[in-house]
């Protein structure tokens, strides 16, 4: 039995795109970014990460001027509002929780908790965003002439980055702490005392040893990325370095230093509290969730109020973001499975 070309045309195929006849809107092709974002919409869970990280940065944007506003006052003392009886302790329950102090006050100050929280997201934030930044451009800049340079240019930068993880960069930061923040104060211009000269040097820190696992992540993208056929062709109409680095390798990585971007951001925020409880970073009266944190821990038990807020609010902040990092690579990358 045979098939005749008018019973060829006769049937009828299903459409793979299920659009309906005629309508051609759905045939259009997208490309890999609003791919991507339609991917990323459809996470429910990170687009929730998504908008607590909006919030949090938003928060962090808005303090300063808030305070300048009078909106939150982080500095007063209420030392009404403590009982000398109980060692400060905040008079009521919950920690003094009332209107005009949603989150209660501090123990022995008087101080408004929310106020502190709120103003301290803005310097966590500062500190954790100024660290990041720094660690993947430096990375970045030194994984990408590595990768695409080779030969002795990658085999120094190569040595560098194993001669810094090498060393134990906590112990390192607390033994030279003091003569580290010294030095930022009599680099820095005149005029700017604590806690720039303190910030400035936990940015340092955490950048000078934070870039070699970026530059890692780089260079082996860049392996790949060098042997394509746009950066041939840019080599062979002969682009300069400079060129080929930033204009043709560098659009190429987006992806990865997004990613990275967003996963090292968590870390940071996290370890500006860690620092903090070791006595390294801004100290108070200037607050940070660290240094809010660290001095909560000795009111765990009379005062959970003061103590659970900060701990609380960091690992939301951290855990978002790891969420936030996670989506996006799985929106960027579909094959690989959360």
């Amino acid at each position: 039995m045979t098939t005749t070309a008018s019973n060829l045309e006769s049937e009828q195929l299903p459409d793979p795109t299920g659009a309906p006849e005629g309508d051609l809107s759905k045939l259009k092709g997208q490309s890999p970014t609003r791919l991507a974002i339609g991917r990323f919409r459809r996470d429910k869970l990170s687009m929730v990460s998504f908008v607590v990280v909006v919030l949090y940065i938003s928060a962090a944007i808005a303090a300063p001027f808030l305070v300048k506003a009078g909106v939150l006052d982080p500095t007063t003392f209420h030392q009404d509002l403590t009982d000398p009886n109980t060692g400060g302790l905040p008079i009521g329950r919950l920690g003094g929780i009332s209107w005009d102090h949603p989150l209660g006050v501090e123990p022995q100050t008087g101080r408004d908790v929310l106020s502190r929280i709120w103003y301290g997201l803005t310097f966590s934030l500062a500190i954790a965003l100024s660290a990041t930044l720094i660690a993947i451009v430096v990375g970045a800049v030194l994984g990408i002439i590595a990768g695409f340079t080779g030969g002795w240019v990658d085999a120094i930068i190569g040595r560098s980055i194993d001669l810094t993880l090498s060393f134990p960069s906590t112990l390192m930061l607390l033994a030279l702490s003091s003569m580290g923040i010294q030095l930022m104060a009599d680099i820095l211009p005149g005029g700017f005392a604590d806690p720039l000269p303190n910030a400035t040097y936990v940015v340092f820190v955490l950048a000078l040893f934070g870039w070699p696992g970026i530059a890692r992540i780089i260079r082996g993208q860049v392996l790949s990325v060098r042997e394509r056929e746009f950066v041939d062709a840019a080599v062979l109409l002969g682009a300069s370095r400079r060129r080929i680095y930033f204009k043709e390798i560098l659009p190429n990585l987006w992806a990865p230093l997004l990613v990275t971007f967003t996963l090292t951001m968590p870390a940071y925020i996290s370890a500006e509290a860690a620092l903090s409880y070791l006595g390294v970073g801004i100290h108070p009266p200037t607050p940070t969730l660290g240094n809010i944190l660290k001095s909560s821990i000795n009111y765990s038990s009379a005062d959970f109020i003061f103590f659970f807020m900060p701990a609380f609010l960091i690992m939301i902040i951290v855990v978002s973001f790891n969420l936030l990092g996670d989506g996006i690579r799985d929106a960027l990358d579909p094959k690989t499975a959360r």
